[in-house]
């Protein structure tokens, strides 16, 4: 396919996106602003969603921009990745299963000069999606929750001499939660708090390579993201269902200097043999303990404890140059996670903790360098020290990595 027409199927992709990025089905996102997205790329979940140290002309790594001047100057690349996941769910009232899936990410990236990379694309920032019921006083209640914080990013890496390089990404996050309370008992109401969020948010990034002899490198990779205060509007509507009518504003303010999210800190430190076989642990934290999110009439506010999360992964190519099975690249690792809300049970606040383990294989296209990266992962959550609900999930991730020439013209002799 020629450069410009992938051009203009990434631009397309990007644009439908939003309408179409996957959503969880975890009732632990009716909490916060949702669930969390970690910028991985179905190559980096395989390997357990590592990638600050990670740097590589034919892989595209948002997790850190400083990667992106690593992009060799001929070369164009494209990722998109989707997943499908199975759910287990188990608490003191009984078990569930359920299905969920859809369009990770879309992402591009392209040389500027020899020493210049950009990239831009869309991501989940966060995302909700839920539903549950529960008994109040004379009667019952449902809870669903839908929507999410997309961020759509453009980010440049530089190289200012060897093997030193650093970069930034400038994403405007925006998207709509929706949290429903359906409540049926004398009377029968609605009430959905909407969260609406316009904003920009920045990442910096450097890496530096130390060359330990010919075939083997070690790379550290250290990200930097500053927390903010929000800027949007939240809004709780009241539907009286017994009645043909419409709603009724209850409640409605601002977000600035109300809802926040917390700084983030990444590390990593990436060993590569002799471009074969490679090795990664990162480690993150965010001081979400310090982030705002306010009470606004019947929706409570939300308890944060800062998150840190550790991955580990390895890949390994057996013969880059060799035959199909020996270029295809095996990949696996594994993470523990804190996660950041905390739920309450009586009048205790419970973290959040989930495990899990992944593995993949990159396989390369025959006649191109094109590569489809299939993933598996088990993931395991619950709170603690109650353990309210447990959930267990099993997801396949499929991502299309297109690798072509940038604008090349070849000479006539």
């Amino acid at each position: 396919m020629k450069i410009k027409s992938f051009l203009l199927l990434a631009v397309m992709a990007m644009t439908a996106a939003p309408a179409a990025l996957a959503q969880t089905t975890s009732p632990y996102s009716k909490f916060g602003y949702g669930l969390l997205g970690d910028n991985a790329t179905s190559a980096q979940r395989q390997m357990g969603g590592v990638g600050y140290a990670m740097r590589s002309g034919r892989q595209i790594n948002v997790m850190n921009p400083a990667s992106y001047a690593a992009i060799d100057s001929l070369t164009f690349l494209f990722d998109m990745g989707t997943d499908v996941s199975m759910y287990w769910r188990k608490d003191n009232t009984g078990s569930s299963k359920d299905w969920g899936g859809g369009l990770e990410y879309v992402t591009m990236q392209f040389p500027v000069t020899s020493y210049i990379g950009v990239s831009a694309g869309i991501l989940p920032y966060s995302s909700v999606g839920y539903a549950f019921g529960s008994d109040i006083e004379n009667g019952v209640a449902t809870h669903q929750g839908t929507g999410g914080i997309n961020q759509l990013y453009l980010g440049a890496g530089v190289r200012p001499f060897k093997n030193f390089t650093v970069g930034f990404n400038a994403s405007y996050l925006f998207g709509n939660t929706f949290n429903d309370v359906y409540a049926v008992g004398s009377t029968s109401s609605l009430f959905e708090q909407v969260m609406e969020v316009q904003d920009f948010h920045f990442q910096f990034g450097m890496q530096y390579t130390l060359n330990l002899s010919r075939k083997n490198d070690l790379t550290l990779g250290v990200t930097y993201s500053p927390g903010k205060t929000l800027l949007g509007k939240t809004y709780v509507l009241k539907y009286d269902t017994s009645q043909d009518s419409k709603p009724d504003t209850v409640a409605s303010t601002s977000l600035r200097n109300k809802f926040s999210i917390a700084d983030t800190w990444g590390v990593g430190i990436n060993y590569e043999w002799n471009k074969q076989f490679q090795a990664e642990v990162d480690f993150t934290y965010q001081n979400w303990a310090k982030a705002k999110f306010t009470e606004i009439e019947d929706f409570s506010s939300t308890k944060f404890d800062n998150r840190w999360r550790i991955g580990a992964g390895v890949s390994y190519i057996p013969n880059p140059h060799g035959g199909y099975f020996k270029r295809i690249t095996y990949r696996a690792g594994g993470f523990y996670n804190r996660d950041y809300v905390m739920v309450k049970s009586k009048d205790t606040y419970n973290n959040v903790r989930d495990y899990g383990f992944s593995c993949g294989f990159g396989f390369p296209t025959v006649k191109s360098k094109n590569v489809i990266n299939l993933g598996f992962e088990y993931h395991h959550r619950q709170s603690t020290p109650n353990a309210l609900l447990t959930e267990q999930y099993f997801n396949i991730t499929l991502g299309i990595n297109f690798n072509g020439l940038w604008f090349f013209q070849p000479k006539l002799r």
